[in-house]
């Protein structure tokens, strides 16, 4: 945002019926003439989760095993490795 930019010359916000109205909105917009960032501050969330759902996937024990190694070369366990594929989307990822 400008710097000499004051309250005044900000944009009004309009009312939204609906989130998704709202997630059009701003992705088509830049916040920064709604929105006096020089005024924001940095807020924690400790107890924030984010949702998950367990689920069985069946898989070749070859795929694991590679993908076993593939965690180790990067020391990180293998299961973030798989959601950091699946992640990735249709992305090319050769296993």
């Amino acid at each position: 945002m400008n710097p000499t930019m004051n309250k005044k010359s900000l944009k009004t916000l309009p009312t939204f019926s609906s989130e998704e109205e709202e997630r059009n909105f701003w992705a088509r917009k830049d916040s920064a003439a709604y929105v006096d960032w020089t005024k924001a501050r940095r807020v924690v969330f400790p107890n924030l989760t984010p949702s998950v759902r367990t689920i069985s996937l069946r898989l070749p024990v070859i795929i694991i095993a590679r993908l076993k190694q593939l965690a180790n070369k990067r020391d990180m366990p293998y299961q973030s490795l798989l959601k950091m594929f699946l992640d990735g989307g249709t992305g090319r990822v050769v296993l």
